[in-house]
């Protein structure tokens, strides 16, 4: 996919980039411990916001396990602030301080954050081709 050489915004709109595009964001990540639901949320409501604000990320989540994810992309991620666990598909776990980087390449992953206060990540994003991702 040719990139828009004139400055110009590509034409996807989906949070994970496609072949050939890239996003670049700054996450921020809350305390993951004792984390529920608020008793008055409202499912239709919370996910129609998570799609406006994240265009397509809903279509990644395994809903059999919540928070874990394979996405079509090459991602590289720093931690800014705070502490951030990266759980892998087997159950692995990686804890990551400031400073502390992971180059993902479609794996299977949720993030946790075990801290008392919220996290923050950059993050680069490419579009790529995995055998096992299907694109979508």
């Amino acid at each position: 996919m040719p990139l828009p050489d004139d400055g110009s915004m590509p034409q996807w709109h989906n949070y994970f980039p496609p072949i050939g595009g890239f996003r670049f964001a700054i996450l921020t990540l809350p305390p993951s411990h004792g984390a529920q639901a608020p008793e008055a949320l409202d499912i239709d409501e919370a996910m129609a916001e998570m799609e406006e604000k994240l265009p397509g990320m809903l279509g990644y989540m395994d809903y059999t396990d919540p928070g874990m994810h394979t996405t079509d992309t090459v991602d590289f991620e720093v931690v800014l602030e705070g502490t951030v666990v990266l759980e892998l598909d087997d159950g692995a776990e990686v804890t990551l301080q400031p400073g502390d980087t992971v180059v993902q390449n479609g794996a299977r992953h949720r993030w946790k954050n075990p801290g008392d206060t919220p996290a923050r990540m950059a993050v680069f994003i490419c579009g790529a081709e995995h055998a096992n991702v299907p694109p979508k």
